[in-house]
């Protein structure tokens, strides 16, 4: 009898053991669609956007002053970091409130660092960061959109064709990937605290 019920608390405590890991998984994958639904959502917005021109003038335009207005700013400033946070707003992703591309710069968000390590792999909807030497900060922003073994694909505001940080546009662009500084990633839930 005293086996019979050792046997039977086993059997319940597997049971038990076993209903709380599988809504551990469940929980994850939930997680990891929530987290690609986001993903999606951004692509989305960030993919409309592309096409748009400033008009009337140099950071100026109906879509731009839209972009400046998501983060407090009038019209004529420059629109990569406000661009980013338009969309991640309304994608409902918490980010800086700023048009000020150093504050995307987040140590605990960042994922890659041009020679110095690479978390896991960016995806679309992450940032990239490019340094600039001359101003000692980083000073464009855009979206990954594919991340390749030489290059990336990315949608960027406040560019052009060439690639600079004070274009008129909205484009959808191929760079190299040494040409990124960071890349961070405010999608995910995770925050890095200890980087290498």
């Amino acid at each position: 009898m005293a086996k019979a019920k050792i046997i039977h608390f086993y059997i319940l405590c597997f049971l038990v053991c076993s209903s709380i890991i599988s809504q551990g998984f469940v929980s994850q994958t939930e997680i990891q669609n929530d987290e690609q639904h986001k993903r999606e959502c951004v692509k989305e917005l960030y993919d409309s956007q592309v096409g748009v021109r400033e008009v009337g003038g140099v950071n100026l335009g109906p879509h731009v002053e839209m972009y400046l207005t998501s983060v407090e700013l009038g019209p004529g400033y420059a629109w990569c970091a406000a661009f980013v946070s338009w969309c991640y707003q309304n994608a409902g992703i918490q980010t800086p409130l700023s048009g000020w591309v150093p504050s995307y710069a987040l140590q605990r968000k960042r994922i890659y660092q041009r020679g110095k390590f690479e978390l896991e792999e960016p995806q679309k909807g992450d940032l990239f960061l490019i340094w600039y030497h001359t101003l000692n900060r980083p000073a464009h922003i855009g979206f990954i959109d594919q991340w390749r073994e030489k290059w990336v694909v990315t949608v960027e505001g406040n560019t052009n064709d060439n690639g600079s940080r004070e274009g008129d546009g909205v484009y959808r662009k191929r760079r190299l990937k040494k040409q990124i500084w960071v890349v961070s990633d405010f999608i995910s839930s995770t925050d890095r605290q200890e980087l290498p």
